[in-house]
């Protein structure tokens, strides 16, 4: 059995109220040192420096070896394996320093480390050179090949825009920021605003298109005319881009399509994966930070609480499922893409499959995405045994041999919960 044991038990024996004051220290301090365990891997394996940016996954756990799966600048400026990039590790950079960002503002908020400030200066500028490296005007590239520092997959999604945005907005209102770096965020912002003004129409099915102009053949990049847990990312982007910029043009937009957004949010997939999830909050906590009409503010609010218990009930899901993984199997390194045997085909673009890993990966992720969901809206509703199931969850995990750059969520979720005071010092 796992040492991540199972749900029921962990919510009966972890009741606060079964420790003394002696206890309960020392399982602060062990929730505190696994943290900064998680945090020293993350800059240390997945963090690209070449490119300021985080990869996907690790193939080895020898120094200097770690990422060494990733495309070559030949392989990516002949768009191999796809477009998208799809399983090679460079797939969701700008996701990844979108949520980054989010998690040193929020850190920042508890601790004031100085230390940090150059940190988040250095996610911000991986962030702008996804959006700028390639010279084409408001796309959001997934990331940029560490080899050359400028090669991109030409093919990005409204997930990659999602947390790109939100991160960037965060990082705008946190005294991280300086006024240079506000005034390239609202460059930046204004321009990935312009890009969805310009392609965003009915000819182009509300696609905003890959680099080359032509439109995304899987439907990753339409903004409008989406399910229940997309909507509001086209609003959110215009709303982010007036906040910062004060352009009425951006207002306009944010408000043409907001209410219809919101709207049509109060019926997301219950069987969506928490990374859906969690975009899905993002949209809607930027854009209820922002909205000034008091009875669609309170629409906002009664979807995104409506978001925290579907990601309730996923993050009770995945703990079970991490529960039934052996340590070996929690320890798992992914393939280097090249040499896996099946290839899957989505609409021509060829997609090296992971086998098992994918699993591992994906449970390792969904359990931080879905728990630092539930902290984004009335975070003193996140009741006692839920914040024993996240604390043990961080504890018992080996952070040391994890391979998923799904442990950014799990230190998200821990920073979120000590900003809420949910989590004690």
């Amino acid at each position: 059995m796992s040492p991540l044991f199972p749900v029921i038990a962990l919510l009966v024996v972890c009741s606060a109220h079964g420790f003394s004051a002696e206890e309960k220290s020392e399982r602060r301090q062990e929730l505190s040192a696994q943290i900064d365990r998680a945090w020293e891997v993350t800059w240390s394996r997945f963090y690209l420096p070449k490119v300021q940016t985080f990869g996907d996954y690790l193939s080895s756990y020898e120094p200097g070896r770690e990422q060494a799966h990733l495309p070559t600048a030949q392989e990516v400026k002949w768009q191999y394996p796809n477009p998208c990039g799809y399983s090679t590790g460079m797939e969701d950079g700008a996701i990844l320093g979108g949520a980054m960002l989010s998690v040193l503002c929020d850190r920042f908020a508890v601790t004031d480390e100085e230390s940090l400030r150059e940190k988040a200066a250095s996610v911000f500028e991986g962030l702008r050179r996804c959006a700028t490296v390639h010279g084409v005007r408001g796309f959001v590239a997934r990331n940029v090949c560490p080899e050359d520092g400028t090669s991109v997959y030409i093919n990005s999604s409204r997930d990659q825009v999602t947390h790109f945005v939100h991160g960037l907005w965060q990082y705008y209102h946190s005294p991280l920021s300086t006024d240079a770096t506000k005034a390239q965020i609202r460059t930046v912002l204004a321009d990935v605003a312009e890009r969805m003004i310009e392609f965003i129409t009915p000819e182009n099915d509300y696609d905003f298109c890959r680099a080359d102009g032509q439109r995304c053949p899987l439907g990753i990049c339409r903004m409008w005319n989406v399910q229940a847990h997309e909507a509001a990312r086209l609003p959110m982007i215009y709303a982010a881009a007036w906040d910062v910029t004060r352009d009425e043009r951006y207002r306009q937009q944010w408000q043409r399509y907001a209410a219809e957004a919101v709207a049509q949010s109060a019926t997301p997939d219950e069987h969506k994966p928490a990374y859906a999830l969690l975009q899905m909050q993002c949209s809607l906590e930027l854009l209820h930070a922002l909205e000034p009409e008091q009875e669609l503010k309170a629409a906002i609010h009664a979807r995104m609480t409506h978001v925290r218990d579907l990601a309730a009930k996923r993050f009770q899901s995945v703990l079970a499922s991490i529960a039934k993984k052996s340590p070996e199997e929690m320890r798992m390194l992914g393939p280097d893409w090249r040499h896996v045997p099946e290839w899957k085909d989505q609409k021509g673009y060829m997609n090296p499959q992971w086998g098992p890993y994918r699993e591992i990966w994906h449970i390792t992720r969904e359990a931080g995405e879905s728990a630092l969901t539930c902290l984004m809206v009335d975070p003193a509703s996140f009741s006692e045994a839920q914040r024993a199931a996240m604390q043990d969850l961080i504890r018992r995990f080996d952070y040391a041999h994890n391979s998923s750059c799904g442990i950014i969520y799990h230190i998200a979720a821990y920073w979120k919960a000590r900003r809420h005071q949910v989590i004690e010092p």
